[in-house]
């Protein structure tokens, strides 16, 4: 495998789960590279120890693979050190652990501010924190082309917001918001903000010093690595302020049965034994994409979605979702035909779409239908995906009349 070959040709060889099957549901999660593959059953097989505890040459070994991997993903979004990188299992948990820690902070008069969009992981966490502390949780709206409303946002902000938690991309719309700006307006009030990357890390460079963010979250498995590993990031001084969530092996330094002191973090927040071959298969899928570059993905992933976007429009009975300039998602609906039928139909002839609510409800309730049907691509996608997509669109309409 060459890992710098163009992008401009097929790379659907690097990915042994793909074939000739026209595979358009990245979003929810990506297939996996060999690289990565290979990188998985090495650490499961002949280099396969515990870490961190180990006395032993290859715990050792594994041990320095283990932090090898930390400092890749602090490298991969510029995390000032490795140490603000936390392994979890992924962006959920992450999630869930800001809100569990930093967030018990918060009390009865706070207020938090999502935006219409957001993934249920981004939403759920906050009603949960909102039911033990009293806090307020207020929305902000879409502009008319399903992006967040950022003027709307920065007018709906007061000193009583502590928290703003957006996605950098819808995984529904494929839209990308303005990070940077959304960070400058929370700050101004002086409130934190927490950044959903699930859907922008896999495509788009992340630079989280510069976009301004407070915390960054994003799952290994939609960024072509392993399920079950994902990162939490956060700026080194809220990191070490927040309190662990779990206890058990390895987050402690002490402990009696009176007492016990904490590791600092991130150790203290990595319970038990982690997900040691899931961070070295994360490390090799972020090598991966970064080997390729994530501007030259962004370019190759926008094009296909909008030349699958000009091509559905022809549809009369289609209806379209999201911003023109959508980042490697397209979601759609056809009249008179429930997504789930659109998915099974296109799944006999060998595309494999994403159908439903895409665990974002609220949005949907916004949008006027109960579902949508996306196609979300890869960097193993070509046009030839596009062209069976709509032979597939085809058939549905000739089914459905």
């Amino acid at each position: 495998m060459n890992a710098l070959t163009p992008i401009t040709a097929s790379r659907r060889a690097d990915f042994p789960g793909v074939a000739d099957w026209a595979y358009l549901d990245s979003a929810a999660t990506a297939q996996k590279p060999q690289a990565v593959i290979d990188a998985i059953a090495a650490a499961y097989g002949p280099e396969y120890a515990t870490v961190h505890r180990g006395v032993y040459a290859r715990s050792a070994t594994m041990t320095e693979r283990f932090e090898a991997a930390r400092s890749t993903a602090a490298r991969f979004i510029n995390a000032a050190s490795p140490n603000e990188i936390v392994f979890v299992r992924g962006a959920t948990e992450a999630i869930n652990l800001v809100a569990q820690t930093w967030g018990m902070t918060l009390k009865a008069g706070d207020r938090i501010l999502l935006s219409r969009l957001e993934h249920h992981s981004n939403i759920v966490p906050w009603q949960l924190l909102r039911d033990r502390t009293g806090i307020e949780i207020d929305v902000a709206p879409l502009t008319a082309d399903h992006r967040i409303d950022e003027v709307a946002l920065e007018a709906m902000l007061t000193p009583a917001h502590k928290l703003v938690a957006v996605a950098h991309v819808s995984n529904v719309l494929g839209s990308v918001a303005d990070i940077a700006r959304i960070a400058r307006a929370a700050h101004a009030v002086g409130a934190k903000l927490l950044v959903d990357g699930c859907q922008a890390v896999p495509r788009m460079g992340v630079d989280v010093q510069a976009l301004g963010a407070d915390f960054y979250a994003f799952s290994g498995h939609k960024l072509y690595g392993p399920t079950g590993i994902g990162v939490l990031w956060a700026r080194g001084d809220i990191l070490s302020a927040m309190p662990p969530w779990q206890g058990g092996g390895s987050m402690i330094e002490t402990v009696t049965f009176e007492k016990t002191t904490y590791a600092p973090s991130p150790t203290r927040f990595e319970a038990g034994t982690p997900h040691i071959v899931g961070a070295v298969g994360l490390a090799a899928a972020m090598d991966y994409v970064s080997a390729i570059g994530l501007d030259v993905i962004d370019t190759h992933e926008r094009h296909l979605a909008g030349l699958a976007r000009t091509e559905l429009r022809k549809v009369n009975s289609l209806r379209l979702f999201g911003p023109e300039d959508s980042s490697g998602i397209v979601s759609f609906a056809m009249e008179g035909v429930h997504p789930h039928d659109i998915g099974t139909i296109l799944d006999e002839e060998g595309v494999a779409i994403r159908a439903g609510h895409h665990c974002a409800q609220p949005l949907m309730d916004l949008l006027g239908v109960p579902a949508t049907a996306r196609a979300s691509f890869g960097v193993y996608s070509d046009e030839s995906d596009v062209d069976r997509l709509l032979r597939g669109i085809a058939r549905v309409k000739r089914i459905f009349g």
